[in-house]
């Protein structure tokens, strides 16, 4: 069952890449006595997350800012290395956008959120979603249906919500 509005974020190890190479993120220490975005993507590199939903958020992060949002984060079914890179490649890392790796799925198929599409090379993937989060308690979820689109998850249809 898909997560909801209302509901707390499940508990959750994420990866990145720091200063030694990989290391883990606990979501749930992340996102404590905060308030968040989170958007989730099928996957880096691919089109639509490249073209629109990431640059949806840089284009917003300084009116998320003002609206009292601590932190954008994006997470992908990718390995940390893969995310770090991407990160640069689209510019989010010098907009300050956090890039977290669910290199297994466990979070997305925790959240419900899991897809899979063979013909695209796709398997085990995140659907498209964004959600405001504060202390760990989902305040507000978007989901695009098709992957391939980014409308109600984008950055700007999030800031409506705030």
């Amino acid at each position: 069952m898909a997560i909801s509005k209302g509901d707390m974020l499940p508990e959750a190890t994420l990866l990145r890449v720091g200063e030694n190479g990989p290391e883990t993120v606990e979501l749930g220490a992340l996102v404590k006595g905060r308030k968040v975005v989170i958007f989730a993507l099928p996957g880096a590199y691919t089109g639509t997350c490249t073209n629109a939903h990431v640059p949806s958020f840089i284009e917003n992060k300084d009116a998320f800012a003002a609206k009292g949002v601590e932190e954008i984060i994006c997470i992908a079914v990718n390995d940390p290395f893969v995310m770090d890179s991407w990160s640069r490649h689209t510019g989010g890392d010098k907009a300050g956008i956090t890039f977290l790796a669910d290199s297994e799925a466990n979070f997305t198929k925790a959240m419900g959120m899991e897809f899979t599409a063979p013909p695209a090379g796709l398997i085990d993937r995140s659907k498209r979603y964004a959600m405001i989060v504060d202390d760990g308690k989902v305040v507000e979820l978007n989901l695009d249906e098709n992957p391939g689109v980014c409308e109600s998850s984008c950055g700007s249809a999030v800031l409506d919500l705030l």
